[in-house]
Parts: C-alpha cells; sequence; structure tokens
C-alpha cells in the first residue's frame, strides 16, 4: 500500500505505474483517493476547529459562572443570556462534531478501501509486459541436459519406488492431494532438512510459525485478488491457512516497533501450505506439480530500505547455490510488470531444468515489497535519531517440495530407473547413494 502524502504529490506517477502494470481499471481509483482525501482533510481541519472552539467558550463560561454569583438584576439576566448562548453554541458544536468524526472514520475506511487496490510502485529495472510470456531470462546456471533414454512422467518415476499414491489420497481428500512414502517420502524430508541448515549456516534464525492467521494479518501481507485465488478460511473463525510460512513471518511483526539496531531480521521458516489454486491447469500440472498441500523452507528479511535491494540480490543466488548444490540446473527470470503482485517492487523466479520437458519451471519466487507490507501491518523502526521509518520486506522460497522432486529425480534418474543421491544429501539420507527401484 502506498502513503496517501506520495499519492496526494505524485498523481500521475501513480497512474503511470497502474499502467505499466496493464490495469487500467484501476486508474480511476487514484482520482478517487484523492477526492477523498480532500474532504476527510477538510473535515479533519472543521472537527479541530470546532474543538478550538468549544474549549473557548468553555473557558469563557469559567469567569461568567463568577460574575453571576455577585451580579443581581439585569446585570445578572445579562451574564445568564450569555453562558445560555455560549452553552447553546457548545451543543451544537458537539452535535457537528459527532457528525464530522463519523465522515472522518467513514472516509478513512473508503480511501483505505482503495488504497489497497492501488499496486506499489515497481522498480524502474522491472521489465514492461502485460503477463509471465513477457519475463526475461537473465542467465543460466549449470548446463541444461537431456538423456539418450525416455524419461516418465515425475508420478511414474515416484511409483517405480512404492513412493506416491494419489488414488488412496484422491479418496480420502479429492484432487490436488498425495501421499508421499518410502525412498521419496524420506527424500523429500531429506531436502527439506539440508534446505534448512543451508539457511542457518547463511546466518539465519530457524523458525517454525503458527499455520494460521487472523484476517488482519492477511490484509497486510497479500493483495485481496491473491488472497481470494489462494487462502482457505476457517469457517466461524477470523483464521485463515497460510499458503505460504511468509505470511506468518512477517505478520509476527505487526503493530512493532523495532529499533533499528535489531535489523535486519533473517529468519527461515518451516511450514505446510495450503491454497485452493483456482482455474485450470494443463497437463504438466498434474502428480505433485500444483497440489492444494505441500509443505516449504522459506526465508524472509525486514531491513533498512537503503539495504533492501543488496538482500534481494543475495536471496535469489542463495536458491541458485542450493539447487546447484543438489546438481539440477536452473536459470534466473526477472518478472515483468503485469506478472508481478500488487505489492511487490520487483521480483524474479529461479525456475530448474526439466529434461523430460526440455524446459524450465518455477521451483523459487524472490521478491522485494519495498515498505507495502510494513505500512499494511504498521511494523516500524526506530532509528537511532529517534525519527521512525517504515522497513523494507523481503522473502524467497528456499526449496519448496515436492515440486522440486520433480526437478531432482528427472535429473538424477539413470537409464536402469535407479536415482542418484547428490553428495549434500548423503548425510540426510542415512548415507544412501543411489535408489534403487522396487518395480
Amino acid at each position: 500500500m502506498l502513503d496517501i502524502k506520495f499519492v496526494r504529490e505524485n498523481p500521475e506517477l501513480v497512474k503511470e505505474n497502474i499502467k505499466k502494470k496493464f490495469q487500467d481499471a484501476k486508474l480511476p481509483l487514484v482520482d478517487e483517493v484523492i477526492d477523498l482525501d480532500q474532504k476527510n482533510r477538510a473535515a479533519i481541519a472543521e472537527a479541530s476547529d470546532l474543538r478550538a472552539e468549544r474549549n473557548a467558550l468553555s473557558k469563557a463560561n469559567g469567569p461568567l459562572f463568577g460574575a453571576l454569583k455577585k451580579a443581581e438584576g439585569a446585570e445578572r439576566d445579562a451574564i445568564q443570556a450569555e453562558i445560555d448562548a455560549n452553552m447553546a453554541k457548545v451543543k451544537a458544536n458537539d452535535e457537528r462534531l459527532a457528525a464530522l468524526e463519523a465522515q472522518e472514520a467513514d472516509f478513512a475506511a473508503e480511501i483505505r478501501r482503495r488504497m489497497l487496490l492501488i499496486p506499489n510502485i515497481i522498480d524502474p529495472s522491472v521489465p514492461i509486459g502485460p503477463d509471465d510470456s513477457c519475463n526475461v531470462e537473465v542467465q543460466r546456471f549449470g548446463d541444461p541436459a537431456v538423456p539418450d533414454f525416455e524419461i516418465p512422467y515425475h508420478t511414474a518415476i515416484m511409483e517405480r519406488f512404492n513412493g506416491v499414491d494419489m488414488d488412496a489420497a484422491g479418496r480420502v481428500s479429492g484432487n490436488g492431494f498425495y501421499y508421499l512414502m518410502g525412498d521419496i517420502a524420506r527424500l523429500h524430508e531429506a531436502v527439506l532438512a539440508y534446505a534448512r541448515d543451508f539457511m542457518i549456516d547463511k546466518g539465519f534464525i530457524f523458525c517454525i510459525p503458527p499455520f494460521m492467521i487472523h484476517g488482519n494479518v492477511v490484509e497486510g501481507v497479500m493483495s485481496q485478488t491473491d488472497m481470494d485465488a489462494m487462502m482457505y478460511k476457517i469457517e466461524g473463525e477470523d483464521l485463515y491457512l497460510i499458503g505460504t510460512s511468509e505470511h506468518s513471518m512477517i505478520g509476527k511483526f505487526i503493530d512493532q516497533i523495532l529499533p533499528e539496531v535489531a535489523l535486519p531480521q533473517t529468519l527461515t521458516s518451516y511450514s505446510p501450505c495450503f491454497r485452493k489454486e483456482k482455474g485450470a491447469h494443463g497437463i504438466e500440472e498434474r502428480g505433485v506439480y500444483r497440489i492444494h498441500q505441500f509443505e516449504k523452507q522459506e526465508m524472509i528479511v525486514v531491513c533498512r530500505p537503503e539495504e533492501s535491494m543488496d538482500w534481494y540480490e543475495k536471496m535469489w543466488r542463495w536458491s541458485v547455490e542450493l539447487f546447484r548444490s543438489m546438481e539440477i540446473p536452473v536459470r534466473q527470470l526477472e518478472c515483468c510488470s503485469g506478472d508481478l503482485a500488487d505489492l511487490k517492487v520487483k521480483s524474479c523466479d529461479i525456475e530448474a531444468w526439466s529434461p523430460r520437458q526440455q524446459k524450465y519451471f518455477e521451483v523459487c519466487s524472490c521478491s522485494n515489497l519495498g515498505d507495502a507490507q510494513a505500512r499494511r501491518l504498521k511494523i516500524r523502526v526506530k532509528g537511532a535519531d529517534g525519527k521512525m521509518y517504515l522497513p523494507h520486506t523481503l522473502n524467497n522460497t528456499v526449496v519448496a517440495p515436492p515440486r522440486m522432486l520433480i526437478a531432482f529425480l528427472e535429473n538424477h534418474l539413470r537409464a536402469d530407473g535407479s536415482v542418484t543421491i547428490p553428495e549434500v544429501l548423503w548425510p540426510y539420507m542415512g548415507g544412501t547413494r543411489v535408489l534403487i527401484p522396487k518395480q
């Protein structure tokens, strides 16, 4: 969410940013917000004048009450009339003041409702385009290879190890769920444990957060569009299942004033994630690619504004380092303006190589959200000079199995159906170096 003062002083810049994000339907919001803000400030100013006048009238009545006790006859009647006139004005002011205060609350609510819909100002380096087809490949890491044998669909590979049961999950929970078992389940947990330790070695604090959050936290960390498409609400309660641990990790700082010396906050969190995943999906999104529940290791940073772009660079590069340590080729893809969620200033995807499909697919997403989440959640920092300012927040996927298992299995599959385990995972797999199929 933008600062209302910024919108007031830079309406054309805000409108141009909306156009860059190809959301022209939102252009009227800017003028509506400015008009409501003018009316709100006028109401606030009038209310302030009324309070000052009320105080002056009350103060003036003090000496009049004293004089009334000593006065007699016509003089007493005149003083009483003046007191009554002042009291009538105070009563009228109180009635008008109550109406103005109600207007202020209504104006503030309407302004906030619209402000939540206006997208954040994107970084000048973001490529301009209407959708993900305009995302730009920046660089590749590792050599993508295609073996000389056929690679089965990922669930078929898992089934060779008796490692997945989609049918049973369908009977128990419906489409979009799965059972992982045996070596595949162990591999899943090994990757998560390795990712946890990888981030701890980078200096991050490990955290297991709440898996449900209040509605005001949801509103603080994501746009309404993303919320409707993603979040499961607990019926009859002000609780939502998290779609990613970023939600509860950033929410941890809601309504807090952080001392500047406590920055940066660098946290890595494990959680299950729950998503509606609305919409139709293609054949390559069968299996465990797009699902309603999965587990993830996440990283989040809360930092000084001038440091956020440096953290952004570090964070996506750690994703590359992690996947390359598991011998999986990846590339960095810069997200274009139309593919950025409304709160994001800049974002990139790390995509893993799929030798079966002979293309890359998303496994990590790194985002700098500027001060948008901090403003929504009222997270503030007290500087060394005593002044308050809003920090910047960032998040990035460390690893999100079981999706990353697709890349892992395809890139480590051998012609005989076995799967090699890279050295970094040996300790987490009890020393196992090769998975042998059961079928």
